[in-house]
């Protein structure tokens, strides 16, 4: 009985509080200010949401100009900075900050804190993100998301370095969440060893944020005064080191990676076992694979620049060997959940629940970019045939978009009816669901497809051979009913927050139809 106790205690408090029209009720004043984590969480949503209508807008006007050969609308700077836009946009304005408001909305009710501690951090990591989106816009770069120089010291406007100074704000920004999410994972309610997974989760990828910004932020001020000419930190034509760019860059840029999907994993652990009325399978097992991501993040970085060492090593060898050994606690993940989704039959109220499908459909996606990824830690078929093509774009939109991205449209399908009092409207929520599984899956596997046949990233115009102009026209559908799914989801969020059916009570009840059948009446 003990066991099952604590079992239950580490499931934490189940994610629900009585539904409220809390849009309805917020003022602006108490939008932009409050530090009410409600507050903050629905800011932060409706921010990110809006990052990826802009970020979306992007992808659609590129994979309209790259849907046959030939130039039709784009130029190559113009393609090139919608791309660098669209990159840096989809990262820091909407994957990150959406999973973790998401994560703020959960973590005081699971945790028993019933407040975000240190939430004017939370707020002021807001607004410095909101001031590097602007300045990011202001700069307009056009060096793709990685900035690598000499090209990003040498193109763009002339208002460029507000590019390089809206970096340095992201990892501001980051350092402070990734304080506020250490912070409540260590105060949860009867310490981390009996809390519920999203604390150690978030634990990990606080300290991840915190160790990993640094990194980040000297990119931001190092770019800035190279550019200025104060410093030649990075400029090969004034003494700076290129290889040094890469080492300083890829310290934060691989853990990067991490910072949305543990999140992820977390909100995951949250939703799961409300659904389905049961803990978790293996509640240890989540446990080592936080830790385990958390410091195989660290030293893997220099595998995304391996083709370009000139003598292959010992070193070289050894990143192969730690990018290998992270697929152990992405695994131990993955068969977790499985193995929950397993235990007992899966009730008909989580069959029908939107939040329960993305949910299970972001798991296929990490399965899905996870297997393709074994291919990318070697080092010869890495060098020699998938290093700068889109095969490597293909891995990163299934695990960003394919999981992340469809785990924080979960949590915020799921928190719906808490924040507007209402719920949407079944059929439109589906049909977005499944427009977003048909088209990711086109996107993810014509990508797959397209850096098999060699089809090289950052090309604005192609020749016509006949692989690539079908492999890129299969991606722009794709991207399109990706963007016809995301505006039947903007509808749908917007009119049945005064249209929906009213909620009372738990709106996320646990119901079996076959097993309501099965029970005698009495």
């Amino acid at each position: 009985m003990a066991d099952k106790a604590l079992d239950q205690k580490r499931l934490g408090n189940l994610p629900h509080w009585n539904p409220e029209d809390l849009i309805g009720k917020m003022t602006l004043k108490s939008l932009l200010f409050s530090d009410d984590y409600r507050h903050i969480a629905v800011k932060g949503i409706l921010t990110s949401l809006v990052m990826l209508a802009l970020g979306g807008i992007m992808a659609i006007l590129f994979r309209t100009e790259l849907a046959v050969p030939d130039v039709q609308i784009l130029g190559a700077r113009v393609y090139m900075t919608l791309m660098t836009l669209h990159g840096m946009i989809m990262v820091f304005g909407f994957l990150i900050p959406l999973i973790v408001s998401v994560c703020y909305f959960f973590m005081p009710k699971v945790l028993g804190h019933e407040r975000l501690i240190w939430a004017k951090a939370a707020q002021l990591s807001y607004w410095l993100l909101i001031l590097a989106a602007v300045l990011l816009v202001i700069g307009r770069p056009d060096f793709t998301w990685t900035a690598y120089p000499p090209m990003s010291l040498r193109t763009g406007n002339p208002l460029l370095w507000t590019g390089y100074l809206a970096i340095f704000l992201v990892a501001v920004s980051e350092f402070l969440a990734g304080a506020v999410l250490l912070r409540n994972a260590l105060e949860a309610r009867g310490g981390l060893s009996g809390a519920p997974l999203i604390a150690w989760a978030a634990g990990t990828v606080g300290t991840l944020f915190m160790v990993s910004t640094i990194p980040l932020a000297f990119i931001g001020l190092g770019l800035l005064t190279d550019y200025l000419e104060m410093t030649a930190y990075f400029d090969p034509a004034r003494g700076g080191s290129v290889k040094f760019f890469l080492y300083v860059f890829w310290s934060y840029g691989h853990p990067a990676v991490y910072l949305p999907f543990v999140p992820a994993i977390a909100v995951l652990y949250t939703l799961m076992p409300r659904f389905l009325g049961h803990p978790m399978w293996s509640y240890w097992s989540g446990v080592a694979a936080f830790i385990l991501l958390m410091l195989g993040a660290i030293p893997i970085g220099p595998h995304h620049f391996q083709p370009l060492y000139t003598v292959s090593g010992w070193y070289e060898r050894m990143v192969q060997i730690l990018t290998l050994l992270v697929f152990i606690p992405s695994v131990l993940h993955v068969f977790n959940w499985i193995a929950t989704l397993f235990m007992e039959r899966i009730p008909t109220s989580a069959r029908r629940a939107v939040p329960f499908k993305f949910m299970v459909a972001s798991i296929g996606f990490i399965i899905y970019g996870g297997a393709t990824a074994f291919i990318n830690a070697q080092i010869s078929i890495d060098s020699d045939f998938i290093h700068n093509t889109y095969w490597i774009p293909a891995h990163f939109h299934a695990m960003f978009f394919g999981f992340v991205g469809q785990m924080a449209i979960a949590g915020v399908y799921y928190l719906y009816p808490y924040i507007t009092g209402r719920m949407y409207n079944q059929k439109l929520a589906n049909s977005h669901f499944w427009l977003w599984q048909i088209g990711l899956f086109t996107k993810i596997s014509g990508m797959f497809l397209a850096g098999y046949n060699y089809f090289p990233r950052w090309v604005y115009d192609y020749p016509p051979l006949p692989e690539w102009a079908s492999t890129q026209f299969m991606i722009t559908v794709g991207a399109y009913l990706i963007g016809l799914g995301f505006i039947l989801f903007l509808y749908n969020f917007a009119v049945s927050a005064s249209k929906g059916s009213p909620v009372e009570g738990d709106p996320w009840p646990v119901e079996d139809d076959a097993v309501a059948a099965a029970t005698p009446a009495e």
